[in-house]
C-alpha cells in the first residue's frame, strides 16, 4: 500500500460520517502536511471546562450507545482506539509507524472540537504502563539491591514503568510536521485540563517530552533583524506579549541599528521562534518604556553603549508551557552581545510587574481603593500615597513569595535566573495597560554576571536579592 492509500484510508476509516470519496478529495487538494498545518488554529472547546466529566473511555469503549454529552459513539472511538494502537505495533517499522501517526493527525485535523477532545481522553486513559509488568520489575529490583545486579534491574523498572503513551508520542513525532502538530494539540488541549482531570496524564506525558525534543542544546540562537523574511517579521508583531507591537513603522523601530532581538529556533519549527527577546543598547539604565518604543527617537550611539536592556521577552508557543528557555536565551545573547559590543558592562531589564495591582486589592484594599480613585501618573514627588505605592511595590517584589518562588510571574522568571531587583521606576509605562496591572510601575532587574549564581542560592534559601535602594523601601 502506497504512503497516500495509507493516509486516505486512516482518514476514511475515522472519519465515521464522511465518505472516503470526499476524504480523499480533500487529501489530492490540500495535501497531507497542509491540513495537518490547519492545526495552527485550532477549533475551542466552547464552555469545555463547564462540561461534565461523564463515563470514563473504558466504559464507553464496552457500551453500544452514547451519552448526549459524548462526541462520538462507542463504535467510532473503538475505531480511533484501534488506529491509535495500530501506530504503536511493535511489528511495523518506525516509518510505517510515522505514517500511520500522520493519517490520524490528518484525521484529527477534519474533526470538530468535541471530537478531538474524546482522542486527547484516549490517548491519556487507554495508553498506561502495565501494572503486573512493573510491580514484577519493582520486585526484582528491590531484591537486586546490594547485589552486582542492581544497577540492570534499575535500568529494567524504568522501563517497565514507561508508558505506550511515551511510545505513542514518539511516532507522532516522526513524521516532518509531527513534531508541530503536537505541539498544537497540546496548546488546544491546555485550556480543558482544568475542567477534566482526566487529561492530566497526556498533558504531563507531553511536557515531559517537549522538555527532551526542545532542550537548550538543540536550540538555534538567531538574529532577527529588518532583512528578515516578512513572514517571520509577522510573527514577532502577532507573538509580542508585553508591548504590543502597533505597525510596521513600530516593528521598524525595533529592529534598528542600536537594537537588538534574537530567537531560539527549533530545526523541526524552522520558521517560529519558540522565544523572543528584544534588545535595547543604550548608554544608561531606561526607566521608562515609553522613549524605546518612541519611533521618532534619535538613534543611540553604539560606539558610546555600555548598556543592555531588555525590554520584552516573548513565549510563542502555548503549547509549550513548562519548557523553559528564557534563562539559556538571556545568557546566549549576553555572550553575543559582548562578543559585539566589548564594552556593555550593564545587563538589564525594563520589566513590568504584572501581579502587583491585583495583590494590593488584596493585601491592602483601602490603599487600593485611594489609588482607584486618584490619577497616580500626577502624584508629586512628595505625595504620601506615591510613596505608600512605592513601598508596597518594593515588599510584592522583595519579599513576598509563593512556595519559595517570588509571587510575581515576571520576578519569579528573572529572580529565578539569577538577577536581583535594582530599580523601581514610577510612571515607567504611562499605557493603559501598565495603569491596569501596577498603576504604571515598572522594575529594572539587574543580570550581574559575577552575581548570578550568589543571587540564585539566596533564592533557594527563601531570600529575594534586591539593590539597596529597593532595600530602604522595604524598610
Amino acid at each position: 500500500m502506497s504512503p497516500t492509500d495509507w493516509l486516505n484510508r486512516s482518514v476514511s476509516r475515522l472519519a465515521g460520517k464522511k465518505s472516503a470519496e470526499n476524504d480523499e478529495k480533500k487529501a489530492s487538494k490540500l495535501g497531507a502536511d497542509q491540513q495537518i498545518k490547519g492545526l495552527e488554529a485550532p477549533k475551542k472547546i466552547a464552555h469545555a471546562e463547564a462540561l461534565p466529566a461523564g463515563r470514563s473511555t473504558r466504559d464507553r469503549l464496552k457500551a453500544t450507545l452514547r451519552k448526549k454529552e459524548e462526541a462520538l459513539s462507542p463504535r467510532v472511538l473503538r475505531r480511533t482506539l484501534q488506529e491509535l494502537r495500530a501506530v504503536i505495533d511493535p511489528q511495523v517499522s518506525e516509518v510505517e509507524g510515522g505514517l500511520r501517526a500522520k493519517g490520524v493527525a490528518l484525521w484529527y485535523a477534519q474533526a470538530a472540537a468535541n471530537e478531538r477532545r474524546d482522542m486527547w481522553l484516549l490517548m491519556s486513559e487507554q495508553f498506561v504502563a502495565d501494572a503486573q509488568k512493573t510491580q514484577a520489575a519493582q520486585a526484582q529490583f528491590a531484591a537486586a539491591v546490594g547485589t552486582p545486579d542492581e544497577a540492570v534491574a534499575e535500568v529494567r523498572y524504568r522501563r517497565a514503568t514507561v508508558s505506550p503513551r511515551r511510545r505513542l508520542l514518539q511516532r507522532f513525532s516522526a513524521f516532518p510536521e509531527g513534531i508541530r502538530f503536537l505541539v498544537n494539540l497540546r496548546a488546544d488541549m491546555l485550556p480543558h485540563l482544568k475542567g477534566d482531570k482526566r487529561l492530566a496524564a497526556l498533558d504531563v506525558e507531553m511536557e515531559y517530552m517537549f522538555s527532551t525534543w526542545f532542550d537548550v542544546g538543540f536550540l538555534d540562537l538567531r538574529r532577527l533583524s529588518w532583512d528578515s523574511p516578512a513572514s517571520l517579521i509577522e510573527k514577532l508583531i502577532k507573538y509580542e506579549a508585553v508591548h504590543d507591537i502597533k505597525s510596521w513603522s513600530d516593528v521598524k523601530n525595533r529592529l534598528d541599528s542600536d537594537r537588538r532581538c534574537y530567537g531560539f529556533f527549533h530545526p523541526r519549527l524552522p520558521d517560529d521562534p519558540l522565544i523572543f527577546v528584544e534588545v535595547a543598547l543604550s548608554h544608561d539604565m531606561a526607566g521608562c518604556i515609553t522613549p524605546l518604543l518612541d519611533e521618532s527617537a534619535d538613534l543611540e550611539d553604539l560606539n558610546l553603549a555600555t548598556t543592555a536592556i531588555f525590554y520584552s521577552i516573548s513565549n510563542t508557543q502555548a503549547g509549550l508551557r513548562g519548557v523553559s528557555f528564557g534563562d539559556s536565551l538571556i545568557k546566549r545573547v549576553v555572550d553575543t552581545l559582548k562578543d559585539e559590543f566589548p564594552k556593555l558592562k550593564t545587563f538589564v531589564t525594563l520589566s513590568p510587574i504584572p501581579g502587583l495591582r491585583a495583590w494590593l486589592g488584596k493585601s491592602m484594599p483601602e490603599l487600593a481603593s485611594q489609588l482607584h480613585d486618584t490619577d497616580v501618573l500626577s502624584l508629586s514627588d512628595k505625595s504620601p500615597l506615591k510613596l505608600s505605592l512605592l513601598q508596597q511595590a518594593a515588599i510584592y517584589l522583595g519579599r513576598e513569595t509563593a512556595g519559595g518562588k517570588p509571587l510575581d510571574a515576571v520576578a519569579k522568571f528573572h529572580l529565578g535566573n539569577g538577577a536581583r531587583v535594582e530599580r523601581l521606576n514610577w510612571a515607567g509605562d504611562p499605557s493603559g495597560k501598565g495603569i491596569k496591572q501596577s498603576y504604571g510601575l515598572m522594575v529594572n532587574y539587574l543580570y550581574d554576571l559575577k552575581r548570578l549564581d550568589k543571587h540564585r542560592a539566596l533564592l533557594a534559601q527563601g531570600k529575594i536579592s534586591v539593590s539597596g535602594e529597593v532595600q530602604s523601601l522595604m524598610a
